[in-house]
């Protein structure tokens, strides 16, 4: 009988984007909590090197990184394929879920500042990576055409976070006067069944806002 185990934090991106394709998969799974000031023992155990979040335990044996997790889950099971069949697409679904995850720190310092001097020119760098994900989006549903997959998944605190973070702090980035693409694509992610299924509670609204006031980015 198969065991799957998912160590991870509701309010984390890189946990949902896991069970995201966990739930495509149709795999039925565990999921524990972590408290990442007071680690447990068994995450330390099963991720000795990063000692972070996510972990996907299969059969006893773990597998760390969200992103290296999402390519494990779609080999190991049965279900809709998360990445695309033929090389060519495959290698570019990795290209642009790698630059979107590496993405998210920029994303978030903008959402947290207050943009005034250092802090406008890290407004600008991520408006500027937003024109890039805008354009690549024109004229499709999902990154890669009309199935939701690879890349929309690294792309899921765009939808998910973004939004909260923005009514937190105040600080808004994505409007559609701008990205009139990029907000087409996520009306079309969290219309996704699977997508709404694992939307993020409105607790984590309250707790975006609470961090913001405790960083002194609203008042």
């Amino acid at each position: 009988m198969t065991e799957v185990k998912l160590l991870g934090v509701g309010s984390s991106s890189y946990s949902r984007r896991v069970e995201w394709a966990l739930k495509v998969k149709g795999v039925k799974y565990e999921f524990i909590e972590e408290d990442l000031q007071n680690k447990s023992p068994f995450l330390l155990e099963s991720n000795p090197v990063l000692k972070k979040i996510p972990v996907l335990i299969h059969n006893g044996k773990p597998i760390r990184k969200s992103m290296i997790i999402l390519e494990y889950i779609d080999e190991a099971f049965e279900g809709p394929s998360i990445l695309p069949k033929y090389p060519y697409e495959s290698a570019i679904a990795r290209f642009w879920a790698k630059f979107l995850d590496g993405k998210w720190h920029a994303m978030r310092e903008a959402l947290w500042s207050k943009f005034g001097g250092e802090q406008e020119k890290i407004k600008q760098e991520a408006y500027e990576m937003l024109k890039i994900v805008d354009n690549e989006l024109k004229g499709k549903k999902f990154f890669g055409g009309n199935k939701i997959g690879f890349v929309d998944v690294a792309a899921n605190y765009i939808p998910f976070w973004v939004e909260i973070i923005e009514a937190a702090t105040g600080n808004v980035l994505i409007t559609r006067e701008k990205f009139p693409n990029l907000c087409a694509w996520i009306d079309e992610y969290l219309s996704y069944s699977e997508v709404k299924e694992n939307l993020p509670d409105r607790f984590y609204a309250q707790f975006f806002k609470a961090k913001a006031l405790a960083k002194n980015v609203i008042s």
